[in-house]
């Protein structure tokens, strides 16, 4: 049988546009520092570590062998992943492997980004074939341009439903000091004057690009139980590849969301997510495809995440909060950024995660991570070992 893994320390930089303060290894090194005095624990006992970013894009490579300093991995195991927007959440996926297998008893990962030293957006503005697929040439503004045209055209939202979440996000991240954009948003009105990128998606619809670092502690149960941290059990996670992601019209396809939770769903005995799950942080890189994904993910009805939004069901002090810490439109190191929704799933369920604390205590939640070729990864957490 399988070691139970459990999230014992969680650390986070604090997001910025630019870090010119720090070079790469030394941003590591803040949420590094964090996780372990999170932990309570020296850096002598992590057994292993994993370490990530979105170096293809980047055009930055194998970082991981001038980076074991800083981040305290002299003379121990660690690897690289990188595995485009997925990054962050594959990194927690391999330290829960780790632990899991009985390999290591602590491990921990570090996921970052600093763009100023390197430029995504490169990469993030060819990603498609210009030839069969010129549609989306504009790289991630028109995809997400595409989503948002086609949850209008098939839900009958009002083209302010983007507004709506982004007014959502923008309060939460008001409240959370880690957050990159913290802006002063007051209304649905205000955020439909930001100008367009593709119509129907606004500026105000898209993630940023920030630099910062995350880190996490993981050890086995055995060790967890001993540890005076509160432990965040790691219940299941599972990786979803769909090479095909677009059918005939130009529609993009959702199935790798819809797979990789009803995989989840399924294992746990979970029948009505928005009821036996307390908080989900998932990742979005846009306002639109935080309502359409919630719909994917099961969480309500093809068509009604925009309804529900208009009623507040999705406030950090709703009935189903989802992104209590701003999410990815207001935070968004890329190599980074899934694994903020799990270190933010599990300061939730431990009930530190301060301001932006949800007011209905936590039990279980549900993180994840997207990348654009049809990736998710999605992880499954639990305050009480469920």
């Amino acid at each position: 049988m399988a070691i139970r893994p459990a999230i014992v320390g969680v650390g986070q930089t604090y997001h910025r546009s630019k870090r010119p303060d720090v070079n790469i290894g030394e941003l590591c090194t803040e949420a590094v520092r964090a996780a372990l005095e999170d932990a309570k624990l020296p850096p002598e006992k992590i057994g292993a570590f994993v370490v990530g970013n979105m170096e293809l894009f980047e055009g930055r490579y194998m970082q991981d062998m001038w980076q074991t300093d800083f981040v305290g991995a002299v003379g121990k195991p660690l690897i690289r992943v990188t595995t485009g927007g997925t990054t962050g959440g594959t990194l927690a996926s391999v330290a829960f492997e780790h632990v899991a297998s009985g390999m290591f008893d602590l491990v921990m990962a570090v996921g970052f980004e600093k763009q100023s030293e390197g430029d995504t957006r490169a990469g993030l503005k060819t990603v498609a074939d210009p030839l069969w697929n010129r549609w989306q040439t504009t790289g991630a503004i028109g995809y997400f341009a595409r989503v948002a045209t086609f949850y209008i055209k098939e839900t009958g939202a009002p083209e302010d439903a983007g507004s709506r979440v982004r007014l959502r996000l923008a309060r939460h991240a008001a409240r959370n000091p880690h957050a990159h954009l913290r802006m002063d948003l007051e209304s649905v009105d205000q955020v439909m004057k930001f100008p367009y990128l593709i119509p129907p998606l606004r500026q105000s619809d898209m993630c940023p690009a920030s630099e910062g670092a995350c880190a996490i502690i993981v050890a086995s149960e055995e060790t967890a139980r001993k540890l005076p941290r509160k432990p965040v059990w790691v219940d299941d996670w599972t990786s979803v590849h769909k090479e095909m992601v677009y059918v005939r019209g130009g529609r993009h396809s959702t199935a790798d969301l819809e797979m990789a939770a009803d995989r989840l769903f399924r294992r746990n005995g979970i029948r009505e997510p928005m009821k036996d799950i307390s908080v989900a942080e998932i990742y979005a890189p846009a306002t639109w495809a935080e309502l359409e994904w919630l719909e994917a993910y099961g969480f309500c009805e093809k068509g009604d995440a925009w309804k529900l939004e208009e009623k507040g069901q999705f406030h950090f002090d709703g009935p189903f909060p989802v992104n209590p810490s701003g999410g990815v439109v207001c935070t968004n190191p890329i190599g980074a950024t899934g694994l903020i929704r799990v270190a933010e799933c599990a300061l939730q369920l431990r009930g530190d995660a301060g301001e932006h604390q949800i007011t209905r205590k936590p039990t279980r939640g549900f993180s994840t991570a997207w990348g654009g070729s049809g990736w998710t990864v999605a992880h499954l957490l639990s305050a009480d070992g469920l």
